[in-house]
């Protein structure tokens, strides 16, 4: 549903995109993770036919954005980071209003405000002014403005900027329900740990490339070196290290508390191959009476900084 091929945007000198290629499937919920900076707001803009690109190709729903502009503005619902709201309108006119741009018209307008208000849960709503909502309901009111043609595609530009823990909470549900509606959604985020939550796959973005994508338990095996486990065992804890440092895989083996210590704490560094089971096979063979045993997964902001080896992002604001 969404595809790049070698998309790049300068400005002067700076390179915000930098030969990007991208795919994203029908019905996936894609993040792009990285800081500000890394290139995620211009790449979104492209695709929402707000900028052109300096040079390569991108095409959503199948419609080219240099060339296809209007066929590709009905396909997506484009959400920013910041959008204006006109506040001193009641919720349901908001939508309406927006809905009758898409040229939707009498009882048909009316149901799909009603069926977005549902959606987005702010039919109690209804007849409140949008200058007196909370932040977190103007999101919801943006999700719910996005909607109101049935885009495709939605393009979601930090949908939970500024929100509070519940309200955050609130919009991923939102987007989890998007996407059991057959909805492509590619949506930005800083917040990594979130983006591990909700989303299908992944994009890691810094200095405006990408520099790993797929879903999100790809990409974290990617880092395999990163992989440890942690494990106790009923032995002196010099006899247990020079055991596990033979296993295959085991790329480094250290003690917690010393050498005399018993029972034996552990903290292993794995490689790609090796695996519990085999861990616990081994302890077994070696008469090593195993206590405890378990895997420290890589999360998204340590897969982050091993992938880039920490450096800041050099690149436009976005």
């Amino acid at each position: 549903m969404i595809e790049t091929r070698g998309l790049t945007r300068r400005y002067g000198d700076l390179t915000a995109v930098d030969d990007l290629d991208l795919k994203v499937g029908q019905g996936e919920l894609f993040g792009f993770i990285g800081p500000n900076g890394a290139g995620k707001t211009t790449t979104i803009q492209i695709l929402a036919t707000l900028l052109q690109p300096t040079s390569g190709f991108a095409w959503v729903a199948g419609y080219d954005v240099c060339f296809e502009g209007r066929e590709v503005r009905r396909a997506i619902g484009y959400m920013p980071d910041f959008f204006g709201l006109y506040h001193n309108l009641r919720v349901w006119e908001y939508l309406e209003f927006f809905a009758a741009a898409y040229d939707l018209t009498g009882a048909r307008r009316r149901s799909i405000v009603g069926d977005v208000l549902e959606l987005t849960d702010l039919a109690a709503k209804r007849d409140a002014v949008v200058g007196e909502l909370s932040r977190g309901m103007q999101q919801r009111l943006g999700l719910a403005r996005v909607l109101v043609h049935d885009p495709q595609v939605l393009l979601l530009d930090e949908p939970a900027s500024g929100l509070d823990p519940r309200a955050r909470l609130e919009v991923r549900e939102i987007l989890r329900e998007l996407r059991s509606m057959g909805k492509t959604i590619l949506l930005s985020s800083h917040i990594l740990s979130e983006l591990a939550e909700v989303c299908t796959s992944i994009g890691i973005l810094h200095g405006g490339r990408l520099i790993a994508s797929g879903p999100v338990a790809e990409v974290l095996a990617r880092v395999g070196a990163g992989r440890t486990a942690k494990l106790r065992v009923d032995a002196a804890a010099a006899d247990a290290t020079a055991a596990f440092a033979g296993l295959a895989g085991v790329e480094r083996v250290e003690s917690a508390d010393g050498d005399g210590a018993r029972p034996a704490e552990l903290r292993m560094a794995l490689g790609p191959e090796l695996d519990l089971p085999a861990i616990a096979a081994f302890a077994v063979q070696r008469g090593l009476p195993l206590l405890h045993l378990e895997e420290e997964r890589v999360d998204l902001e340590e897969a982050y900084l091993l992938l880039t080896d920490g450096k800041p992002a050099q690149g436009a604001p976005g």
